[in-house]
């Protein structure tokens, strides 16, 4: 024999089925494709900023390539014949945008070769230093910043807290410089211990002693690089873990007589840890950009340090061909954290 309450019970799941979800459907997917619209807007920005920029910068490509040869004018004007840089520019930026839609980025002026095959080439060693780095700096800094604010005032948080702040300030080409000098070029009596040029020995072993002299090249420029990104996620995690120490299920728990690191695992830390991802996201593609300057440094080859010498010529199509790969990972793993911090906090889809 059903109650009154059980007979009215499917009558009210049934009203606050699918009429109810078919809104928040449609306010998540008018997110998403608005989400998808800025991206779009943004790359398309991109394309066009990146060609008229580049093309602002001093120097003649055709004559610094030419340095050391004895050229006639006739010759340099037959050079830029068939770069292509004699025509107009407004010629050029149609012919870049209509090559870039079909997904050719040009050959270099330097290494004449197809812009794609040099980034295919070279965004391995990006990958493994920009990756090994980011998974070091996030373990790094949620560990850190967990124990820092679940402590806070302690001697650990003051000292892990003001080093990363002192670290997240130092210029970066500053700081690889001189762990080179310290820990590679060595001081005085005091010899180098780390290599710190390029990502492998000439005489380079094979097999597993393969993998440990690559290990040993990336220890300096992946030092450099968490020094400088850790700090970010240290502050987020740590100021997210305030926040939800102060809330009443926190209290709860330990009221009802949960030891201090259960609550902690299971219940603050869960919850603080939702910036962090989408921070993680959101900064994957500005760690890919900002190992330009530590390859550099460290003339580690890599997407940076191809960047640093289509600079130098200056490499139009190169130029052009690595900063809008860099660009557009960026704007792509935003797009992605925001979307993902959509599914992941409900207070964001209920706004």
């Amino acid at each position: 024999m059903t109650t009154p309450l059980e007979a009215a019970e499917p009558a009210a799941v049934q009203a606050a089925g699918p009429g109810e979800d078919r809104p928040a459907r449609r306010g998540t997917l008018r997110y998403a494709l608005s989400k998808a619209g800025g991206a779009l807007f943004s790359i398309a920005a991109v394309i066009v900023g990146t060609f008229f920029v580049f093309r602002l910068l001093p120097g003649d490509p055709v004559r610094n390539l030419a340095q050391g040869r004895n050229m006639t004018p006739a010759q340099l004007d037959m050079e830029r014949h068939r770069l292509g840089l004699d025509k107009p520019v407004l010629e050029q930026f149609f012919d870049f945008v209509g090559k870039t839609l079909r997904l050719d980025l040009g050959t270099s002026y330097e290494y004449k070769r197809p812009v794609l095959d040099l980034i295919g080439e070279r965004i391995g060693p990006t990958l493994l230093l920009a990756g090994t780095g980011l998974v070091i700096a996030v373990s790094l800094g949620i560990w850190q910043g967990t124990r820092a604010g679940w402590r806070r005032g302690s001697r650990f948080d003051r000292f892990s807290t003001g080093l990363s702040l002192v670290l997240w300030s130092v210029p970066t080409f500053w700081l690889g410089l001189l762990l080179m000098m310290v820990l590679g070029v060595g001081i005085g009596p005091i010899p180098g211990i780390l290599p710190f040029r390029g990502i492998e020995s000439v005489d380079a072993p094979d097999g597993f002693a393969y993998v440990l002299d690559v290990a040993s090249h990336m220890v300096l420029p992946c030092l450099t690089l968490v020094a400088v990104i850790y700090a970010q996620y240290l502050l987020v995690m740590r100021s997210s873990l305030l926040e939800e120490v102060s809330q009443d299920y926190v209290t709860v728990a330990r009221a009802k007589g949960l030891r201090d690191d259960e609550v902690r695992r299971r219940h603050a830390v869960p919850n603080a840890l939702l910036p962090t991802v989408t921070l993680v996201f959101m900064r994957i593609g500005f760690v890919v950009g900002g190992a330009v300057t530590v390859e550099t440094i460290y003339t580690w080859p890599g997407l940076g340090q191809l960047f640093y010498r289509a600079v130098r010529v200056p490499d139009f199509t190169l130029m052009q061909g690595t900063f809008m790969l860099i660009t557009v990972a960026v704007i792509l793993m935003n797009t992605l954290a925001d979307l993902l911090y959509h599914v992941l906090d409900p207070r964001v889809r209920s706004a």
